[in-house]
């Protein structure tokens, strides 16, 4: 489980920091416990806030998209997923870096069930799997430069080999929390990203 003592800026959090984020929690909870129940496509924001005890503008204060009630702040997976990789050092190979960002935003679920009812909602709903799809592009498109410049290429050129690191490392969480939500969350995920990354690279 995660700890909330400091906010994002490292400061300790103040009592309204405290209750934002427990308000945030409770939405949170409430929306995947809905989408669990009844599918997420069937869901719709008025109920998870009446059943949250909150006004839908408070609940879009906290969340701007309904995906996002899902995914969590994906703005701030992309950008934890990008500091892990350029805060790794210089010595690191680019497969040890990217699994460290992978491991780092991995990391933000509040617990190992909630991952994997996220996860399982990701891979069964057609209208999620296709917005993640498209995150995923961007977020490999944020990371190029980190990649390139790891692997000794010249930021911004055409050389092809920094995307395929990239989206073979995607591709292979995909294929990991796939296989992690058909055994029903047994294991650890990072054990089978690796199994995955050596059958990719061996």
């Amino acid at each position: 489980m995660k700890q909330e003592g400091k906010t994002a800026t490292g400061a300790p959090a103040t009592l309204w920091d405290r209750t934002r984020q427990l308000a945030s929690q409770e939405i949170l909870e409430t929306a995947l416990r809905l989408f669990t129940e009844q599918g997420y496509d069937e869901t719709t924001i008025a109920q998870i806030a009446r059943e949250a005890g909150v006004s839908q503008r408070t609940l879009f204060r906290y969340f701007g998209t309904k995906e996002d009630l899902l995914g969590g702040d994906q703005g701030r997976f992309g950008r934890v997923l990008a500091d892990t990789i350029g805060e790794q050092p210089a010595e690191a190979g680019v497969w040890e870096a990217l699994r460290a960002g992978v491991a780092a935003v991995l990391a933000l679920h509040d617990s190992r069930e909630q991952a994997l009812e996220r996860f399982r909602l990701l891979h069964n709903t057609a209208s999620l799997r296709a917005g993640w799809l498209e995150k995923r592009l961007r977020f490999q498109e944020e990371l190029l430069p980190l990649v390139e410049a790891r692997m000794g290429a010249a930021v911004g050129s055409a050389d092809p080999r920094a995307r395929a690191v990239i989206a073979t490392a995607f591709a292979c969480l995909d294929a990991a929390s796939m296989a992690w939500v058909d055994n029903d969350g047994k294991g650890d995920i990072m054990d089978l990203y690796d199994e995955c990354l050596a059958a990719v690279r061996g």
